[in-house]
């Protein structure tokens, strides 16, 4: 059986029902409007229902890369499961639109933050800034779109307090700095899945040199497996393919909460960096009291 996963078959699909010969455009437009309907069909009724032969549907078949009419059905089985959603999604309502979208963005970012609320381990948390203010050097790591953005959020907040931090997104720079990486060294890894193999690797190799690890991931993943400490981190499943992930509002609130805490261990003295700070952005008009320093 062939690679399912090397060929994108919905997209030959949408060509041979634009480009293809007469049959290849019958049977594509009928693949494509009744997917599930395709992956259980015999080949004697996907060509009665197309009116061409059976061979016609085996070379059909074979034009997608196939080897035959049962590796055809599987990688349509395996479409359906992996990308349904986005093939399927809800109709949209267009009725009071704005306030839907509205709602519904709004809805999942409550919840979301509800969700880390309720299962935030103090404990933990404390002991993951007490980690972080005894480093001499911090090195976050995220792989992807919200790990990524977490890496570099992260960073963001906490250089101000003074303290030596550096997100890395590239895999092969995460494996290169956590092999410097000594005792001194703090690494906070950053996976909602626990599974991008780049920073599990990482963060391996950290730990190989005695860094202390910290991962903000699944608890039960790969990831979880090779850190020290674990702060739970998840994104729920939401059919909502439209709206961006409301997951990047737990990782915001657990990152928010954790440089909240690094900050009030460190004392009065991260008062001086956002001093320094406020002042070097009053060259460009923004000194005003109230303002994000530096956001």
């Amino acid at each position: 059986m062939s690679d399912a996963t090397t060929i994108d078959i919905v997209a030959q699909l949408r060509h041979l029902s634009a480009e293809g010969s007469r049959a290849e455009r019958r049977l594509a437009e009928i693949v494509l409007a009744d997917i599930e309907y395709a992956s259980k069909a015999s080949i004697a009724d996907l060509a009665l229902r197309a009116g061409v032969s059976e061979p016609t549907v085996t070379r059909f078949c074979r034009s997608l890369a196939c080897e035959g009419m049962r590796d055809f059905k599987f990688r349509l089985a395996q479409i359906l499961a992996i990308g349904g959603l986005y093939l399927f999604p809800e109709p949209l309502e267009r009725e009071e639109r704005e306030a839907r979208i509205v709602n519904s963005v709004y809805g999942g970012a409550v919840a979301a933050l509800d969700r880390v609320r309720d299962s935030l381990d103090m404990p933990k948390i404390n002991d993951a800034a007490e980690q972080m203010i005894a480093a001499r050097q911090i090195m976050v790591y995220g792989s992807g779109g919200v790990s990524s953005m977490g890496a570099v959020e992260l960073q963001n907040r906490l250089f101000r307090f003074g303290l030596s931090i550096t997100a890395h997104t590239d895999g092969q720079l995460q494996r290169m700095t956590a092999a410097v990486s000594d005792r001194n060294t703090a690494v906070i890894a950053i996976s909602s899945s626990g599974n991008a193999m780049s920073i599990v690797e990482a963060t391996r190799i950290a730990r190989q040199y005695g860094a202390r690890t910290i991962a903000i991931t699944d608890p039960v993943s790969a990831l979880a497996r090779e850190a020290e400490l674990i702060l739970p981190f998840t994104i729920p499943a939401d059919n909502k393919v439209f709206k961006p992930t409301s997951g990047r509002y737990s990782l915001l609130m657990i990152l928010d909460v954790l440089a909240t805490v690094t900050a009030e261990m460190m004392g009065p003295g991260v008062l001086e960096g956002l001093r320094r700070i406020r002042t070097s952005l009053s060259a460009l008009n923004m000194s005003e009291p109230g303002r994000p320093i530096g956001d």
